[in-house]
């Protein structure tokens, strides 16, 4: 095992298809069932304003990763706001991305019950975990490709089942009532079918379904031109939102009325079943399970970057530094794994109610890092000088005021957490890990820093 730096493996393809994957996960295949029942037809508003929102964030990001790749988010806070935001931005996002991942791993075991429904949840758990760990653990190339191949199933997948929902809609095949039309979205109790309180709640899971997109600014020192590579993959934002959330579940809930979709599954597998096309399903399944894979993959990528980066600058133990012969930070990656069975207990102890509670959890937790590169950045631009303004190659749109907008959005987010008795928990647990950071910083981080100066 060697010290030496990450290599340079990842190609424009690489990083776009590892935003994908990390973006089109849990939070559309099996969290956007309870984000319908919470806002009915109306959640496909919301993904469009939340959608908007993690463009914001990711173009922030982008401005700073292009202008400085070799930096991670974690980075920038340390260099504008300070060496403390800095510290709990990198390791609030790894905080994040465990339970992202666990609630990844959750879903998962939810997949497989499908087919085996006598298996307990948390022997799934255990599998893809150390499966996921030995994946992570290849060469950053093989990563990457991994990851493109994963999702470009995803991909194929949603577009054939939206491809096939349109052909339903219109021609019926017997499976559909055609004089319907998309009626559904509107015919039971409203678009707005559960009022603005319903709307309003339904944003966290939103927020979590979008939670991981941030990696983008993690991949900049492994891609190999970031000045390209970074702009492309952020600006394909909006259309994977357009595609991949709006359409494909305006699709669903066309097909399916919104109030006869539940939790047990993903709603992408009940529109087949709910059809009677059963090996769909089936098919489905499948693609669902993939899903989760991939995303699972990407996260622990991002997490174990950013440890990488912090034992760098001495916020994190030196071991995490340690490489593998092929440039893989392969500590990061243990760290991960252990950290990740945390999920096996939990789907033991509370296998029905784990799921909510968990990816509330990382709600907080995407909500804390995407408020702290919205800082960084606004703080960045607001001393630059003048020429150094004019001469960003990929400047954030409708500055400040699309910055204000956001991080109003998502103070909001964070208020709403407290109004539901699921969501709650999340502040507390949030709020005691903030603590606990605060208190490591003063204990370990601030006296060696002291006694290098």
């Amino acid at each position: 095992m060697t010290d030496t730096p990450l290599r340079r493996g990842l190609t424009a393809r690489h990083i776009r298809f590892i935003a994908l994957g990390s973006a089109i996960g849990t939070g559309l295949f099996y969290g956007s069932a309870s984000a319908i029942q919470a806002a009915g037809p109306a959640v496909l508003l919301a993904y469009v304003i939340g959608g908007v929102v993690i463009y914001l964030v990711l173009r922030a990001l982008g401005e700073m990763a292009v202008r400085r790749p070799q930096g991670s988010f974690g980075d920038y806070a340390s260099s504008s706001l300070g060496p403390r935001a800095g510290f709990a931005t990198g390791w609030m996002y790894v905080f994040e991305m465990i339970f992202v991942c666990i609630a990844d791993v959750t879903a998962f075991a939810v997949y497989m019950g499908l087919w085996f429904p006598e298996v307990p949840k948390w022997i799934w758990v255990l599998a893809v975990i150390f499966f996921i760990g030995a994946l992570n653990l290849m060469r950053v190339g093989v990563f990457g490709e991994v990851e493109f191949w994963l999702t470009m199933v995803k991909i194929t997948a949603i577009v054939a089942m939206i491809g096939g929902g349109i052909a339903v809609l219109i021609f019926g095949f017997g499976l559909h009532d055609t004089s319907q039309g998309v009626s559904n979205l509107w015919s039971h109790e409203g678009f707005f079918a559960t009022g603005l309180g319903g709307f309003l709640s339904c944003f966290v899971l939103v927020v979590f379904a979008f939670g991981g997109s941030e990696i983008i600014g993690l991949t900049a020192a492994e891609a190999k031109d970031p000045e390209k590579t970074i702009p492309k993959a952020i600006n394909t934002v909006p259309v994977r939102i357009g595609l991949f959330y709006v359409l494909a579940l305006a699709v669903i809930m066309a097909v399916i009325p919104w109030n006869e979709i539940s939790r047990d599954s993903s709603p992408f597998v009940q529109i087949f079943r709910a059809l009677g096309v059963e090996p769909a399903a089936h098919v489905l399944n499948l693609v669902v399970i993939t899903a989760a894979i991939s995303a699972i993959n990407s996260d622990i990528f991002g997490a174990g970057r950013m440890m990488y980066g912090m034992a760098q600058r001495g916020q994190a133990p030196r071991a995490l530094q340690r490489l593998t012969r092929g440039g893989v930070p392969w500590v990061t990656v243990a760290v991960m794994t252990a950290a990740l069975l945390v999920g096996v207990l939990l789907n033991y102890l509370i296998p029905e109610n784990v799921f909510v509670v968990i990816a509330s959890i990382a709600t907080f937790a995407t909500i804390f890092v995407w408020l702290m590169i919205l800082f960084s950045q606004f703080r960045q631009r607001r001393v630059m000088p003048a020429d150094h303004v004019a001469a960003l190659k990929f400047p954030v749109p409708l500055w400040p005021y699309g910055q204000l907008f956001a991080i109003g959005f998502l103070l909001l987010v964070v208020v709403l957490m407290a109004f539901e008795k699921d969501t709650l928990i999340a502040l507390v647990v949030g709020g005691v890990w903030l603590v606990a950071l605060a208190g490591a910083y003063q204990l370990w981080v601030a006296p060696r820093a002291s006694s290098r100066t």
